[in-house]
């Protein structure tokens, strides 16, 4: 079992962006061919739009523009400056993009590796990001797989997960990418919740409401159908859920990573979704205090919790 310790959640938006339009260079012109949707002036300016799977969007300039990392700056970025930011952004200054694709800040860096490390939303520390860092060496991997058919994702190596120590019977062709290139498991920052297909989803969830039956239950609350009414209580046990891998590898998750507070009244529900489609997604509130390593030449990801 594991111990749920009940904190709630503030939300402090704590940076801001500065954007410099440049003129339209030839290299830039070329980029536009990677967007979904772009167009180029006469003025020698151009404009994208940008959607995104849980139906936000971006639209505005696409520009280049001198991004400064400590005291190293890259020149010639091609980035996105929107003006019409619809959707899941609140709060944020933008969005990064570290994707497979070759507009993502990785690729335009040319980074053979980077890390990066969420904190919890009320953390007095800072989310970090670290480029072309070397893998821990007590580094829990996974292979990282490509998928020719979306090359922008990060494929995930999973054979299975675990809840209160015992290994679920779900067949390891759930989270495969299959010949077609549909299905498999990707894991991306930019999802909160882990998305899985209905019936891993519900053999899931069915383990963990058995493990926790003594809770006391609460009303569902928006994709989340699986809730407790935790108010009279500072800590609570919930059984176990762990990530397996490749060579008998296993990713234990905190407990605050899949029993997520949805009010100020005590109210947590189990952190996992439903999706309709075939591929399924390991989203970041999975992530939070787990190291991420992503080495683009080894073809691996490795995970370190508890190393913000």
């Amino acid at each position: 079992m594991r111990t749920l310790h009940r904190l709630l959640p503030t939300i402090r938006p704590d940076f801001r962006a500065i954007f410099i339009i440049f003129l339209l260079a030839a290299e830039l012109r070329n980029a536009t061919k990677y967007l979904d949707d772009s167009e180029c002036r006469n003025d020698r300016t151009c404009v994208y739009e940008v959607s995104y799977g849980d139906g936000s969007y971006t639209v505005g300039d696409f520009v280049t523009e001198t991004i400064t990392l400590g005291s190293d700056s890259v020149n010639n970025v091609a980035i996105g400056c929107g003006h019409n930011n619809e959707g899941l952004f609140v709060g944020a200054g933008g969005l990064l993009g570290l994707d497979g694709g070759p507009l993502s800040f990785s690729s335009q860096l040319n980074a053979s590796t980077f890390s990066y490390c969420l904190v919890d939303r009320d953390s007095d520390s800072a989310s970090t990001l670290e480029f072309d860092s070397a893998l821990p060496p007590n580094a829990i991997t996974a292979p990282l797989l490509r998928n020719h058919q979306l090359d922008t994702f990060y494929y995930l190596g999973l054979t299975g997960v675990s809840v209160g120590g015992e290994l679920l019977p779900i067949p390891e062709s759930v989270f495969q990418i299959d010949e077609s290139g549909n299905g498999g498991i990707i894991i991306d920052s930019g999802t909160a919740m882990t998305r899985l297909q209905t019936d891993t989803y519900n053999v899931l969830r069915d383990a963990f409401v058995k493990g926790s039956k003594r809770l006391p239950s609460a009303d569902n609350v928006a994709l989340f159908d699986t809730c407790y009414n935790l108010s009279s209580t500072s800590s609570v046990d919930v059984p176990t859920l762990s990530f397996h891998f490749p060579e008998g590898k296993v990713l234990p998750l905190p407990a605050k990573n899949y029993m997520m507070p949805v009010d100020s009244v005590g109210t947590f529900c189990f952190a996992f979704a439903l999706t309709s489609s075939t591929l399924s997604i390991i989203g970041n509130v999975q992530q939070k205090g787990t190291r991420v390593d992503f080495d683009l030449g080894n073809s691996c990801v490795g995970f370190v919790p508890n190393k913000c």
